[in-house]
């Protein structure tokens, strides 16, 4: 690797194209280059299906060969390019910390900001980059000037840290909480908006939207619901954790006044990196979880006083962009689609199975959820991790008891033709005494 002095000072200048990564790795974002040009005039959606170029990003990555991990939901394997980005950084700042760390690596967070925003589609001067989802909207939270009497409308199914922290605000300040409710999938942007309209009051001061559901990848129409808020006087927050860089959309296109998401799902950053989006005007309005000088003034650096984090981690964040950015978001979401409805397409026939995420493109992307008659999801759960080393996540919540199936961009057909072959499987068994199961839920942290 070059030395990390050259690298913060030429990726400043190079913060839109794939600057981290020919840096840190002339010769992989060379290969990256040349295997997407291979591809030629292919749309996303033939490029979904050419096995050969999967295949090789599949091996960029490195797989247990023991167990299958389908819950990039939960939190998603990372390319090995950011691995080796993150394991470099960490070796140089032990040689010297509190030199490597604050005079040479935290320099690079500008230019990172610079390529985060250039992804998010916004200025860099509305991007924090924080530790998760939760942090990020847990700032806005517990940051938002809100008083005795005001309300908030949020939905059953969002986010069980987002509705603790809510509920928290509540039981402080004696804010009203106003829930929406449904049944899971949902097909119809009407129908869902006027759920959230019909729950806003002339004391309704925020509208908290989930981008996509965790527990079954419900797309919500985001932009819609936002739209009817903000004419009714409202502020909307959108929480991203399972929406960014899993399919294509800039942030100002959802309307969100605030918007956070967790960086090592679906970019495939390293764990525990995530990104915090507020709109320029609205910077001011928010008080910093952490204190610092600058609260109650317009910089959203702010809301990046952590003290001391893992700068390897942070300047690793940086090669995650590239590597996604050099596939292609378009093209990554069809790949994410194409293996979602591979699998789906399968079983979707079985009497026995039951999906509660929709099939239509507009409602899913890259995550599928289904349930079979007799069967708790903890149940299929252990089922399919003994018998096939399938490792998926068990949602048992609300009116949910499914298996949730998010695979990402390194998984393969073959992969998910052994899912199929484990829930034929289970639908031809007895299902065990309804008792005494332990719910299995995996996906508890951003």
């Amino acid at each position: 690797m070059v030395s990390r002095r050259d690298f913060i000072g030429k990726s400043a200048l190079l913060a839109g194209s794939l600057s981290f990564l020919k840096f840190s790795n002339p010769l992989f974002a060379e290969t990256l280059e040349n295997r997407v040009s291979k591809l030629g005039g292919k749309t996303p959606q033939e490029s979904a299906t050419d096995e050969d170029f999967w295949s090789w990003v599949r091996e960029s990555y490195t797989l247990s060969p023991e167990v299958i991990n389908l819950n990039a939901g939960g939190v998603s394997a990372q390319p090995k390019v950011v691995q080796d980005a993150h394991i470099f950084n960490y070796q140089m700042c032990n040689q010297g910390p509190s030199y490597y760390m604050w005079t040479i690596l935290d320099k690079g967070r500008e230019p990172l900001r610079a390529k985060l925003a250039d992804l998010a589609g916004c200025d860099p001067e509305e991007i924090a980059i924080n530790r998760n989802a939760t942090e990020g909207l847990n700032t806005i939270i517990f940051g938002l000037h809100l008083k005795e009497g005001d309300e908030v409308v949020l939905n059953k199914y969002d986010y069980p840290h987002m509705i603790t922290a809510w509920k928290q605000r509540e039981k402080r300040d004696g804010i009203k909480l106003n829930w929406v409710d449904f049944d899971l999938p949902q097909e119809n942007d009407d129908a869902i908006v006027k759920l959230y309209a019909d729950k806003i009051t002339s004391k309704t001061k925020i509208v908290h939207i989930t981008h996509v559901i965790n527990w079954v990848g419900q797309i919500m129409p985001a932009r819609a619901i936002a739209d009817m808020a903000h004419s009714k006087g409202c502020e909307v927050i959108i929480d991203g954790a399972h929406s960014f860089n899993h399919f294509d959309f800039k942030i100002p296109d959802t309307g969100a006044d605030y918007f956070a998401t967790s960086l090592h799902k679906w970019l495939g950053a390293p764990f525990g990196s995530g990104m915090l989006y507020i709109k320029k005007e609205k910077i001011k309005n928010i008080w910093p979880l952490l204190g610092n000088d600058d609260a109650g003034g317009s910089d959203i650096r702010m809301f990046e006083w952590l003290g001391t984090r893992s700068f390897a981690s942070e300047m690793a964040i940086g090669n995650a962009v590239d590597f996604m950015a050099g596939i292609g978001i378009q093209r990554k979401e069809a790949r994410l689609r194409y293996l979602k409805d591979y699998w789906m397409n399968k079983v979707k026939d079985n009497p026995k199975v039951k999906f509660s995420t929709s099939m239509n493109p507009k409602y899913s992307c890259g995550i599928g959820a289904f349930s079979i008659e007799g069967w708790s999801g903890s149940d299929i759960f252990s089922k399919l991790f003994d018998t096939k080393k399938l490792y998926v996540t068990g949602m048992v919540y609300e009116k949910l008891n499914c298996v949730r199936v998010s695979p990402n961009i390194y998984n393969s057909t073959w992969e998910l033709d052994r899912l199929v072959d484990g829930i034929i499987e289970i639908t031809k068994l007895d299902p065990p005494p309804p008792e005494k199961k332990e719910e299995k839920k995996d996906d508890k942290k951003k």
